[in-house]
């Protein structure tokens, strides 16, 4: 058996193939551990959403600056991101996944009470529970229960001419970035048309044809819905608008008339409430919408 004097040998053996004396191991060993904490405010950090990716020029010595810039001015597509290798550079990568967040939390966020509360909704559910149920059985956001639809014929006008609801849709995001501007565009422009509006009203977890059962409730002539859009990594924000003459449970997609891309990177939300309008209007006229609608 190995005795104390040994083992002391054979250790300090050990620590010189090392290339250590027995001093050099014993300051090592009481080296007290170094934490680096590095503290940074959320002031100090850059957006990197901040920059116009259509003015962003990341190809070196591009052949030709003023076709690329044009290029880009024109599409939302990530033209000329350029490349570190056969991969993404940091700050395209970078960008990429801050849009993803952007079109994530579009979805998945709701559309707050306070936007209610000031635009003066009230609000109803379809048979939705919750936001992943929303998202897995799109038959349940076109659908309400009887009681909904009692909620919904006591607080709005019976049989207007139009009828305007709000629905969150795939993106909360774009209803509290557009509808402040664009719902009283349609209403002024339908008022000036002559033409008689119902009660606005928020319906969430909604799908488009969630119109049909809203139409036959109130009976309606037209029916339409601003509604979000599926985000992508171009814009968060995007908004639709789809409207239907005499829409009824189980019609054809081909019955609906819709204006979308609704931003502030497409079609503005006070121009775009305009256009509705004068649509709507065509649709009164002609007793038609989608396909049958001549414009």
């Amino acid at each position: 058996m190995i005795n104390e004097k040994e083992l002391k040998i054979v250790i300090e053996q050990v620590i010189k193939e090392m290339g250590l004396n027995s001093k050099e191991a014993e300051a090592k060993s009481e080296l007290p551990s170094m934490e680096v904490e590095c503290e940074i405010s959320d002031d100090e950090l850059f957006d990197i959403t901040e920059i116009d990716l259509k003015k962003q020029v990341l190809v070196p010595n591009p052949e030709n600056m003023e076709g690329l810039l044009r290029l880009k001015a024109n599409t939302t597509a990530r033209v000329g991101v350029w490349r570190a290798g056969p991969r993404y550079k940091t700050e395209t990568l970078l960008r990429f996944r801050a849009d993803h967040a952007v079109a994530m939390d579009a979805v998945f966020t709701d559309v707050s009470q306070e936007f209610l509360d000031e635009m003066n909704f009230f609000s109803v559910k379809t048979m939705c529970s919750d936001k992943d149920q929303y998202l897995t059985r799109p038959d349940l956001g076109r659908r309400f229960d009887d009681e909904t639809l009692a909620t919904i014929k006591e607080k709005c006008t019976d049989r207007p001419q139009v009828q305007i609801y709000v629905s969150d849709g795939l993106s909360s995001t774009s209803i509290e970035a557009n509808v402040r501007d664009c719902l009283p565009a349609i209403i002024q422009g339908l008022e000036m048309h002559g033409l008689s509006v119902g009660t606005p009203f928020f319906v969430k977890y909604g799908r488009v044809p969630s119109m049909e059962p809203i139409a036959e409730t109130l009976k309606s002539e037209v029916t339409c819905v601003l509604i979000g859009e599926r985000p992508g990594l171009a814009t968060g924000e995007s908004m639709s608008c789809y409207m239907a003459y005499n829409a009824q449970v189980g019609m054809p997609e081909s019955k609906r008339t819709v204006v979308s891309n609704i931003h502030k990177g497409g079609t503005s939300a006070a121009e775009a409430g305009a256009h509705i309008a004068g649509i709507i209007k065509q649709m009164i006229d002609q007793k038609a919408s989608g396909l049958d609608l001549k414009v």
